[in-house]
């Protein structure tokens, strides 16, 4: 049997609830149909913890149907309290619009946008939420809501329970959303709304705003939360979030990201976030651990970054990790020679390259043989750069444990 938009969704691991999947795969075989996914625009970029939604959308695609992506101008002036233990800070409107240009930017990259019948859509919601009446709004919308049940959606009653402030303009957020949704099917004949599991009351109360005001049958599905194999949430790392743009965050760092997947994620993240066929997937089970890593850093890099840059990051990874010597793909840092002249503090070049942020840390790095140049360990937080650390084309390589390094350059 040929595969679907929902068998394969759950074969790749997205699955985690739907409002009425036996139904939704019925129309899905018969139809094309559009469905969305709501994206704030708190920064100036996505990174890896919005992965697995685009991925979502990519599947769509896949089996053509049309994607809407909703750049939330209007929710991201509100905050969404889901998962969240505090009030968001609120942007400025400028910073919210810069956001939106920047991450629309992202979405082009990763989605095919020639075929008219597949190519997403952009939404900003603050095209309706911002002409909002709201005694309308309370006539209209508010009374389909009883406070009983808002009350009772996680991202509330977790706040409540711990006694954490949450402002009468966040508790609006879920009405807002599910409004969304009703604004999108009516103008956009969207059926179906996809988020994370934390959304799924809001995704809820959508589709029953939309079958209490205008009757119609609509869908929610929602993917699971990722957590890595140690526990922690998926999108950070030591060295902060895995940014979703190039500016942010170079493809070396991006692909060495994926490298360094806990083993027992690698086979799981090659199913998500790979396009590669399941079949081919099984296929690989058995090869060693780190050739699946590589393989899944340069599926995962080429998707975002391109082929050649998945392939000059695994270069420049043999280069520095087997070969010993400098990749010249790692992160750089330049200095003036007159800064070298008079010795350089190994402390000091350290936080320099930003491989710490503090120098009692370095310290302690030092002490537990954790620094080196070009390969050599460094004994003591007294030692000095100096000119003759440099090879004859003006570089080191400093390094901090086994997967961290920079290049350090004298112009």
């Amino acid at each position: 049997m040929e595969d679907s938009f929902l068998s394969e969704f759950k074969k790749r691991n997205y699955f985690n609830q739907c409002t009425n999947s036996d139904e939704l795969e019925q129309l899905m075989n018969k139809n094309k149909i559009r469905a969305y996914i709501g994206f704030d625009c708190t920064s100036s970029s996505l990174h890896v913890g919005s992965l697995l939604q685009i991925m979502c959308l990519r599947l769509l695609q896949k089996y053509g149907h049309q994607p809407i992506v909703l750049l939330g101008g209007g929710t991201t002036r509100i905050g969404d309290p889901s998962g969240k233990e505090m009030t968001r800070k609120i942007l400025s409107e400028k910073v919210i619009e810069k956001n939106i240009k920047n991450i629309e930017k992202v979405f082009k990259i990763f989605l095919k946008t020639k075929n008219k019948k597949t190519k997403p859509i952009f939404i900003n919601n603050y095209k309706w939420l911002g002409k909002l009446n709201y005694i309308k709004f309370l006539r209209e919308i508010g009374r389909h809501f009883t406070i009983n049940k808002m009350l009772s959606f996680d991202s509330v009653k977790i706040r409540l329970e711990r006694e954490q402030s949450l402002s009468y303009m966040e508790f609006n957020y879920m009405i807002l959303q599910a409004y969304d949704f009703l604004e999108l099917n009516k103008n956009k004949n969207c059926l179906m709304q996809i988020g994370g599991s934390d959304q799924w009351g809001n995704i809820v109360n959508g589709v029953e705003l939309i079958k209490r005001h205008s009757d119609k049958q609509v869908f929610g599905l929602t993917t699971p939360l990722i957590t890595l194999a140690s526990g922690s949430k998926m999108g950070k790392s030591e060295k902060g979030a895995i940014w979703l743009d190039q500016k942010l965050l170079p493809a070396y760092d991006y692909w060495q990201f994926w490298r360094n997947t806990d083993d027992k994620d690698v086979l799981r993240f090659l199913q998500m976030f790979t396009d590669l066929s399941l079949e081919k997937i099984e296929k690989l089970k058995n090869k060693n651990i780190n050739q699946l890593k590589i393989i899944l850093a340069n599926e995962a890099t080429s998707m975002l970054h391109g082929k050649a840059s998945a392939v000059k990051a695994e270069q420049t990874a043999k280069n520095t990790f087997e070969k010993k010597s400098v990749g010249t793909d790692l992160p750089t840092l330049v200095l003036k020679k007159k800064q070298v002249i008079n010795g350089i503090n190994i402390i000091d070049l350290v936080t320099s390259a930003n491989l710490s942020n503090s120098k009692s840390e370095v310290r302690r790095m030092i002490k537990n043989k954790g620094i080196k140049i070009n390969n050599e360990t460094i004994e003591s937080d007294k030692f000095s750069i100096s000119l003759n650390n440099f090879s004859q084309e003006n570089f080191l390589k400093l390094s901090r444990g086994k997967k961290q390094h920079v290049i350090v350059k004298i112009i």
